[in-house]
């Protein structure tokens, strides 16, 4: 609901692969039912990036009508409401305890921070010029994976790492007189995502997802809420509030078609489609703000989505997992 990244379930087709050692994603012969269900889990994971697209365009609109730091809390209030009624967490309260409480609360204030950071960069930047350097996340995590998880990038690895930051470059044009200072923004969502992320994989290993997805959302409203009060505008119109509703609604579903769409299909196999967010953030800005994109941020999106399939091509070959679709 609000980025959290589903455990994928051993389908049918991944179970088979594995008992005779072979690769899903090399596999030449799937049954219709195999290749129905791949075609649901690639259109299920474009419409949760559709949805998280539609996330970020509505906290960029309401910005410009209440403190982003409202829209924020909303954002986790809404949440944190869904999640309670949708996993029930009046008959199922185990789902809430925790044997890693400090990790899990870092992991809150990484998510915390990525929405934080991300929804005031939105009032100063295209939609696509923040999603293009958020991008990058995946990126970080995996420079980082080393110290952190003790998986280690190989050369080629790091030099797609290295050329997907020169992509962050040629967005942000530090020292061409085209660098916003609001840029610092993106830059500390991407930071906080890849701290969420690698807790997120730590996490995954001992602790429920249900329970991942209420505790975030509850440290996130809770730290939120003093900030949250002291800024406080009443919306003017019952349009403002029906979209400020709407911000929870959007990351709720998203996650869960998302949730949905790991269970039908191997997450390598959805990960290249996440990158089609650049074709929603782009649509939707020029739809709602007139926005249109530069050609210094076309080319370093381009730059940086070629960086991370190709470091996802070398995840596939290593068979190590792929790092979270950020919720952007």
């Amino acid at each position: 609901m609000t980025g959290e990244p589903p455990r994928s379930a051993p389908t049918g087709e991944t179970q088979r692969s594995a008992r005779v050692g072979v690769d899903v994603d090399k596999a030449q012969d799937f049954t219709a039912e195999q290749l129905k269900a791949r075609l649901a889990g690639i259109l299920l994971i474009v419409a949760a990036v559709a949805l998280f697209s539609c996330l970020d365009t509505t906290a960029k609109y309401l910005g410009q009508h209440v403190p982003p730091l409202e829209v924020v809390w909303f954002r986790f209030a809404t949440h944190l409401v869904l999640a309670i009624f949708v996993f029930r967490l009046w008959k199922r309260r185990h789902i809430v305890r925790t044997r890693r409480p400090f990790l899990q609360i870092v992991r809150s204030f990484g998510l915390l921070g990525s929405t934080f950071f991300n929804f005031q960069a939105l009032q100063h930047l295209q939609l696509s010029e923040t999603v293009s350097i958020m991008f990058a996340g995946p990126l970080l995590v995996t420079a980082l994976a080393g110290p952190v998880l003790g998986e280690w990038a190989g050369r080629r690895r790091w030099s797609a790492i290295l050329i997907g930051f020169c992509g962050v470059l040629v967005v942000t044009r530090p020292g061409l007189g085209g660098l916003h200072w609001a840029v610092g923004f993106s830059l500390a969502a991407m930071v906080s995502y890849a701290i969420y992320a690698l807790t997120t994989r730590l996490l995954t290993e001992t602790e429920s997802i249900d329970g991942m997805l209420i505790i975030s959302a509850a440290v996130a409203m809770l730290v939120m809420t003093p900030s949250m009060v002291m800024v406080w505008e009443t919306p003017a119109t019952p349009g403002l509030w029906a979209l400020l509703a709407t911000t929870g609604l959007y990351g709720g579903l998203g996650h869960w078609l998302l949730t949905k769409a790991h269970a039908l299909v191997p997450a390598p196999v959805l990960a290249p489609f996440f990158y089609s967010q650049i074709v929603w953030m782009v649509g939707l800005g020029y739809i709602v703000f007139a926005d249109i994109p530069g050609a210094t941020t076309v080319l370093g999106a381009s730059i940086i989505v070629g960086s991370g399939l190709y470091l996802l091509y070398r995840e596939r070959k290593l068979n190590r997992p792929v790092a979270p679709i950020p919720e952007v």
